[in-house]
């Protein structure tokens, strides 16, 4: 074994989210939305709570706004951008 896959060993997987685009701003940079459902104590309703994303694009891909797509964890790339797009889901 050498040094690399040591490394690999060692690394945690990295969180993965599926979202819908609400906003492409440039080239390399969209808003991903991702809702989640739990149940609220209080009231004891399922409430919908949702966050946005700042998700770095390669400018090969042709993300639409509208589209259900699965983004990955990464190192930070800018102040505001740590998640980085992985596929189209639909």
């Amino acid at each position: 074994m050498n040094k690399k896959d040591i490394l690999k060993k060692d690394r945690k997987e990295r969180s993965k989210k599926i979202g819908e685009v609400v906003g492409i701003s440039g080239e390399k940079t969209i808003k991903v939305r991702v809702s989640r459902r739990l149940p609220d104590s209080l009231i004891k309703k399922i409430i919908t709570l949702s966050t946005s994303y700042l998700v770095h694009i390669d400018s090969t891909e042709k993300v639409k706004k509208g589209n259900i797509v699965e983004i990955t964890e990464t190192r930070p790339i800018s102040k505001n951008k740590k998640w980085r797009f992985n596929k189209i889901i639909s």
